[in-house]
């Protein structure tokens, strides 16, 4: 693997080890620095994944990973940048060494959006673990942002205080009675607004036998998944069966009704 060449506003933490993957950057636009392909590294909790689809867009992204990677381990960030020279590559920070190094080996070239992923291990150890282990060293703040004065206090609290999403305010659409009569459809409940067809099947391609993936018109969170008979659909809907599509949203399936 070959990291983006560097830029000037995206800052990497330094290191002295040749390493797999590149450092997770702090992210204000673009690039971090190439760094060597070494086979003798040893695991870290971070892997580096590139090769993405840059036409995703990065709130979509980070879901999508966080969908396909949650399955190893508990996720404690995921890092994607906007600039132009960051595009298509992604930071996954794990709980532990053991659920990184299982998640690279079992998703290393798998099909997302249409691209076989690439990952490594990163150059170093991300910000929050770093915090927990006390080696976190606080980096110099650019000149520019110095010079800025800081917000007036009614501002900044204005801007840390988040903004309630739309669909927060909506009822939730009333759950539909599971029904456990085995079938080549799967009928998937709970979804997030935002998820997609193509979210959804990069989860459910991971299992032998699917087909498709059909989201109910006007239907708040509500999905089709086919596979070619009965006992594929049952192997995946165990697989998946109370799956953690977002932190807060565990994925709910039956079998569709005929």
């Amino acid at each position: 693997l070959v990291d983006p060449p560097a830029a000037s506003r995206c800052f990497v933490r330094p290191s002295s080890r040749a390493v797999a993957g590149p450092t997770p950057p702090v992210c204000a636009g673009s690039a971090t620095q190439p760094v060597a392909m070494a086979a003798d590294i040893p695991p870290s909790q971070t892997i580096y994944v590139n090769n993405l689809n840059e036409k995703i867009k990065k709130p979509q992204l980070k879901k999508a990973l966080y969908s396909v990677f949650s399955q190893f381990g508990k996720i404690v960030e995921i890092v994607a940048c906007r600039g132009l020279k960051l595009r298509g590559q992604a930071w996954v920070c794990f709980d532990s060494v053991e659920a990184a190094t299982n998640a690279m080996a079992k998703m290393q070239g798998f099909p997302f959006y249409d691209k076989p992923m690439r990952i490594a291990f990163s150059k170093s150890k991300s910000d929050l673990v770093a915090k927990r282990d006390g080696t976190f060293v606080q980096r110099e703040k650019r000149k520019r942002e110095e010079q800025h004065p800081p917000p007036p206090p009614a501002a900044a609290a204005a801007a840390e205080e988040p903004t309630p999403m739309a669909m927060d305010d909506a009822p939730a659409p009333p759950a539909v009675e599971a029904n456990m009569v085995p079938s080549s459809i799967i009928f998937a409940q709970n979804l997030p607004p935002d998820c997609n067809e193509m979210m959804l099947s990069v989860l459910f391609k991971t299992y032998t036998g699917f087909s498709e993936v059909r989201m109910v018109p006007g239907g708040k969170g509500l999905a089709f998944i086919e596979f070619a008979d009965e006992i594929t659909a049952g192997t995946a809907l165990a697989g998946l069966q109370g799956f953690k599509l977002t932190p807060t949203q565990n994925l709910a399936l039956s079998y569709a009704k005929s």
